[in-house]
């Protein structure tokens, strides 16, 4: 695994211009992924992120999602040959579901990766990861740009900073109240927010990093309910690939 600098040329090949504000925040996100995160080194979430890959084309996966239960098929995941062995078998099992069957998961899975060492506030951060990265490698195929590759990770130690007012909610797991943010988490929204941005509260850094990568990847949330806003794509096409994409995804929302 070689270390990994985004620049405009990592895009060589696109078939569509890239701007200058998506390779910049995909370049942040990439030094951040390297380094210690709350809960997990920086050799653990790079590990994360190549198990994200792998998830995508395991033979595993792709029974228990066909199966009526996940639970109904046993097996061994295909894990990715050049990321050592760092991760607690729970994690990869974590990393796996919630690529290939987000819409199974459930707080009983949930439950059951803590009593393996997967606590909540692991969870949540490795669930911040996956999706990142996966929101980061989905930009680079949708252009026809080759995938970033991962950086070498960074020593040190994970901080371990849980919110003092993080608690139990209508979730899987804790997150912060909407109106009760406390000094040190004063930007992750303004005033009251939805369960959408709370949802990974409980490690701030993933909210952090899911607003660097969405300013870049999608329509500022002020703007999502201005009708004449358009980029590239008009309002009704815009509207078009959402329902499509979130169909196929069977997102909540």
């Amino acid at each position: 695994m070689a270390a990994s600098t985004i620049s405009i040329e990592s895009f060589d090949g696109a078939c569509a211009p890239v701007r200058e504000d998506i390779v910049a925040a995909h370049a942040l996100f990439w030094e951040r992924l390297a380094g210690p995160g709350s809960w997990w080194t920086g050799a653990e979430r790079i590990a994360i992120a190549a198990e994200t890959r792998a998830a995508r084309d395991c033979r595993l996966c792709v029974a228990r999602k066909q199966a009526v239960s996940p639970n109904a098929v046993s097996g061994t995941h295909d894990r990715p040959a050049d990321v050592c062995a760092v991760l607690p078998a729970a994690a990869v099992e974590a990393v796996h579901r919630i690529t290939t069957d987000a819409a199974r998961l459930s707080g009983s899975f949930v439950d059951s990766l803590a009593r393996e060492g997967v606590d909540d506030a692991r969870y949540v951060e490795l669930l911040g990861i996956v999706v990142s990265v996966t929101s980061i490698d989905f930009v680079c195929r949708g252009v026809g740009a080759v995938l970033h590759p991962l950086p070498d990770p960074r020593a040190g130690e994970p901080s371990r900073y849980r919110p003092r007012q993080a608690r139990p909610g209508p979730g899987f797991v804790p997150t912060i109240p909407s109106g009760d943010l406390g000094p040190d988490e004063r930007d992750l929204w303004r005033g009251t927010t939805g369960n959408v941005i709370r949802a990974m509260s409980l490690v701030p850094d993933a909210v952090r990093d899911l607003a660097l990568l969405g300013a870049a990847h999608y329509v500022p949330s002020d703007q999502v309910t201005d009708v004449t806003v358009a980029r590239t794509l008009s309002r009704p096409q815009m509207e078009l690939v959402a329902g499509r994409v979130s169909a196929l995804n069977e997102c909540f929302y």
